[in-house]
């Protein structure tokens, strides 16, 4: 029977019309951007009467969220940084002087005299003056190498101790360059990340590529030179006293205290005295480590000034908690349990090792670790995004017109009912990249325009069926269903092949190939979803009413 049951058209209906309703805020996209930029002011406190009336601009109930426009389409400015990670092993070396000194220091009698010795650049070379005793030297320095904590270098030690005549000589061990280098492209990732976002930019586009190298790409911004500026600032990282821990974030507090959110626990607050201890411009390091129990911990490193305000603090506050925030928001409070003297620490906790880096990278994330070589840079104007939108309109205008008019003449009145859901089917494409915060590129334009190409294939599929059904005597009603139920198998395996293709692209590819497989695969979504349902409920809606005894496919 052709019959579609009235609660199956409703949710058919139904989901037609909220895929249009969420892209109907495309359509006036200056308007509803300007109000949703002033109530995120408002909610930051600037609520000002020109704030409220450009919120005004757009009704609060109506859906707000927007296609985020890419690079080539908005216009803004691309670098290309390689993260110098070799500076990171001489830092590392020539902070490791100091331990190395004191731990042949009680052994002087045996070994002789101690001093440092110029070296090459990521190497620590420490002279001797008995020579014969060598060895002894160099076992007294491999107690200073820790367990890499890492995945791939489970087991090994990070430093490698080698002697050379009368000279220790001191290196990171291959491993554990491997992953320093790791750390230090997600930590300057972080940072990178963090000091584009204070500004407010609209999906910026922040990633790695291949081993030392970030691809920087960020939407709006004036220029090249601007975007390097941004990069360059420092973030805020303060260590403060807890006076109390709570829920409210509204609490009403004494003068010079403040409340700050957890990063990680939601509707955590802490309230905190606003003078900090130290800040992050007294953190010389903070590195992933294990604890005396074997367990994943973070150990971090303050500079002289640093270390003596911290350590004159943790023997005064034993037993309270100590906050460690970074840019308004408390990434960890642990319990001081000791005097902790010469500006070192640990932080523990139920950490696993994935955990335990990540903390680290954020304690570090109030500077740069290693310096940036930018290979590239450009600045894309927005005369140049307007031109690629407005061809991209062009595109789709012909391409829709040209299949409108193809199946229009191709099935009559048959055709005229795929037209409808086709118009349907490009305003769910854009109802679906506004719900999920898709970023369109140029390439993604292209992604819609062979989705609208290939929207009608599926109804092509169905018509013909039904042609042939009726050559072969089906009545009417017979032919529309028959139609539908054969085709739907040759349907589903075109599309599921094409949206494989599509997730492959999403998976192995990036930046704008991305743009387009995000296109391609919600453009296979909707249009399987208008070709299998919305065309059905449209052509049995009309067969009921009309009853006709021939079909003119």
């Amino acid at each position: 029977m052709l019959v579609i049951d009235l609660w199956k058209r409703i949710v058919i209906w139904g989901l037609c019309a909220l895929g249009l309703a969420l892209a109907l805020p495309n359509a006036f996209y200056t308007r509803v951007e300007s109000s949703n930029d002033a109530r995120t002011a408002i909610e930051l406190g600037a609520d000002t009467p020109e704030t409220q009336a450009l919120a005004s601009q757009w009704p609060s109930f109506m859906p707000s969220g927007l296609v985020n426009l890419g690079l080539d389409l908005r216009g803004g400015a691309h670098l290309l940084a390689e993260v110098q990670v070799s500076d990171v092993y001489d830092q590392r070396m020539k902070a490791l002087w100091p331990e190395v000194r004191d731990i042949l220091r009680p052994e002087r009698a045996t070994i002789g005299t101690i001093r440092l010795q110029d070296g090459p650049a990521g190497e620590l070379h420490v002279k001797i003056s008995n020579a014969d005793q060598i060895q002894r030297a160099v076992e007294l320095v491999s107690q200073l190498s820790q367990p890499i904590v890492s995945v791939t270098g489970v087991g090994q030690q990070d430093l490698s101790v080698t002697a050379q005549g009368d000279t220790v000589i001191v290196t990171l061990s291959e491993a554990e360059k491997a992953a320093t280098d790791d750390r230090t492209v997600r930590q300057s990732l972080e940072i990178i990340r963090r000091r584009i976002d204070e500004v407010g930019t609209r999906e910026p586009t922040i990633q790695r590529q291949g081993a030392d190298r970030i691809l920087i790409q960020v939407p709006g911004i004036g220029s090249a030179g601007e975007l390097k500026e941004l990069i360059g600032t420092t973030a805020q990282l303060t260590f403060q006293p807890v006076i109390s821990r709570g829920s409210d974030a509204n609490a009403i507090v004494g003068a010079g205290n403040e409340v700050l959110p957890s990063l990680d626990q939601e509707g955590v607050y802490y309230t905190l005295d606003a003078a900090p201890v130290v800040t992050g411009e007294e953190l010389v390091d903070a590195q992933p480590s294990f604890d005396q129990n074997g367990r994943p911990a973070v150990s971090f490193r303050f500079n002289p000034t640093g270390a003596r305000k911290f350590g004159d603090y943790t023997a005064d506050n034993i037993g309270s908690p100590f906050a460690i925030v970074l840019d308004g928001e408390v990434i960890s409070a642990p319990v001081i349990q000791s005097h902790i003297p010469g500006g070192s620490g640990i932080i523990t906790g139920n950490f696993t090792v994935e955990e335990s880096t990540n903390l680290a990278v954020l304690l570090r994330a109030g500077a740069l670790p290693a310096g940036l070589n930018f290979l590239e840079e450009r600045t894309i104007g927005p005369e140049l995004g307007a031109d690629s939108i407005q061809a991209g309109k062009v595109a789709c205008i012909v391409a829709g017109i040209a299949v409108l008019v193809f199946m229009t003449a191709s099935y009559g009145l048959f055709g005229v009912f795929a037209n409808i859901a086709l118009v349907i089917n490009v305003g769910l494409i854009f109802g679906f990249l506004s719900l999920i915060g898709a970023t369109l590129t140029l390439p993604g334009i292209a992604g819609i325009v062979l989705t609208i190409g290939m929207a009608v294939d599926a109804n092509v599929l169905v018509f013909e069926r039904i042609k042939e059904e009726l050559k072969s005597g089906k009545g009417p009603a017979r032919a529309i269903e028959l139609g539908y139920e054969k085709a739907i198998s040759a349907i589903t395996d075109a599309n599921i092949t094409t949206f494989i293709t599509a997730v492959i692209l999403f998976a192995a590819g990036s930046g704008p190939v991305r743009g387009f497989a995000i296109t391609l695969g919600g453009g296979i979504l909707t249009s399987v979803f208008t070709a299998i349902f919305v065309t059905r409920v449209i052509v049995v809606t009309w067969f009921d009413r009309r009853r006709p005894k021939t079909l003119e496919v």
